[in-house]
């Protein structure tokens, strides 16, 4: 669904339900989409060294990237933190965060790891106060104060998540407008005032939606069975 630093992977509703039970484990994880889309969590729990790349053997293989190298890079436990190891062994360079790595690079939670041509984000819920759970915690507090006007164009935004398409994207104004019978200002109005709430009026007008919907799954403010279970009975004002 939504993009920002700590995911930029965009996510359904069931996928996120996923996320968040790996992330209430608490031990570090990967995350990234394989070459058909779908998600992939992979647990570093129980491991000390993850060899990555498109060879036969790797413990991650990533064989539908062709910009991936056979021995491409190395996850290794130092410690109770993990890092990045590429002691030249990939052909297009291992970046976290954009930055190339050469030799071995701490990894922190929220890092984004790129790989060839697939980006995969580093977890690690167990280190505390994550911005990820800073911001869920925020939402929750928020919601607190969301009006029932507010909350009906909430569910009326998320509606298209619905059926679990991983691609789908928030209703538009006019969707929302149309299903609420709302003029598509007071939509505009009530959405600004969601945005303040939430704290996401500095991301740009795609991102605050995305993110916005993000937000009410991720703390539970609105969930899949609510909109399914309403998906063909529009509300009203």
């Amino acid at each position: 669904m939504a993009s920002s630093p700590l995911n930029p992977h965009p996510a359904s509703p069931v996928e996120m339900q996923e996320r968040i039970h790996a992330e209430r484990e608490g031990e570090p994880f990967l995350l990234l989409r394989d070459g058909n889309g779908a998600q992939n969590l992979v647990r570093l729990a129980g491991s000390d060294r993850l060899a990555i790349g498109r060879g036969e053997g790797v413990d991650l293989p990533l064989d539908w990237d062709h910009r991936v190298s056979r021995v491409h890079a190395e996850l290794e436990r130092v410690g109770d933190s993990w890092a990045l190891v590429d002691d030249g062994l990939s052909r297009n360079g291992s970046y976290v965060n954009g930055k190339r790595v050469r030799g071995r690079r701490r990894l922190q939670e929220g890092d984004e790891l790129r790989l060839g041509g697939t980006r995969v984000v580093f977890r690690a819920p167990g280190e505390g106060g994550t911005a990820a759970t800073t911001q869920v915690s925020q939402a929750m507090t928020a919601f607190t104060a969301v009006s029932d006007a507010q909350r009906r164009v909430l569910v009326a935004l998320c509606r298209p998540f619905a059926d679990g398409d991983p691609w789908a994207r928030p209703a538009t104004n006019k969707q929302i407008a149309a299903e609420l019978y709302l003029t598509v200002p007071a939509v505009k109005t009530h959405l600004r005032a969601l945005f303040g709430r939430f704290g996401l009026e500095d991301l740009g007008q795609n991102e605050k939606r995305l993110r916005l919907a993000e937000l009410a799954f991720q703390a539970g403010l609105v969930s899949v069975e609510e909109l399914q279970g309403q998906s063909n009975h529009p509300l009203g004002p």
